[in-house]
């Protein structure tokens, strides 16, 4: 055989181990594992009942209209926080004060004593307030679920209000056949995140 033949033979039968071990490296054993996962945001549902919290006619000065109402955790997150935001709007523009000046909003929350009032505040202070600054004296009307717990899932406050048409002794003839609509709109805020 030539040395032309014997070199090429080498190479040949040199290019076909090298393949035989290219190809084997794809031979191997080998196992599988598959884990399913999921992740479920919670829900924050809060509601308040009922959702007409006053609806009175014919008051004076001096009227006091005592109502009660439920703030209720419907969802499955617990809420830290409860902010109250207040807008209202005087159906008489041409008084020179504004009727919510002149309407007192007093928090209550001892059932034994509904005369107690925790906090007090005008309808027009309190539109003028910032959320935040309302649940600073909030934190003193939910009573002890409210404390570091917040309002828990599942669970209800409830709460006592006294709307007040302040009496000044003065002349509001101005304020006859006025009517003022009030929305209070309460933001529930959820827990801070946590390890799982």
């Amino acid at each position: 055989m030539s040395l032309k033949k014997k070199l090429g033979l080498g190479v040949a039968s040199a290019a076909l181990g090298l393949s035989l071990i290219g190809g084997g490296t794809y031979a191997y054993f080998n196992d599988t594992a598959v884990t399913n996962n999921t992740f479920a945001a919670g829900t924050l549902d809060l509601a308040a009942d009922p959702t007409t919290i006053i609806d009175v006619e014919n008051i004076k000065p001096g009227d006091r209209m005592l109502r009660s109402f439920e703030l209720q955790n419907n969802g499955s997150l617990n809420i830290q926080d409860v902010l109250l935001h207040t807008d209202y709007t005087v159906s008489d523009t041409t008084n020179v004060e504004d009727l919510g000046e002149h309407i007192r909003v007093n928090f209550l929350f001892n059932v034994d004593k509904l005369d107690v009032p925790v906090w007090s505040t005008t309808l027009a202070d309190l539109k003028n307030m910032t959320p935040e600054a309302v649940e600073n004296q909030f934190e003193t009307i939910f009573g002890d679920e409210w404390g570091s717990e917040g309002l828990v899932a599942g669970s209800s406050d409830l709460l006592y209000v006294q709307f007040e048409f302040v009496d000044n002794g003065q002349d509001q003839n101005e304020f006859q056949g006025d009517s003022l609509e009030l929305t209070w709109t309460f933001e529930g805020r959820q827990e801070a995140g946590e390890d799982k």
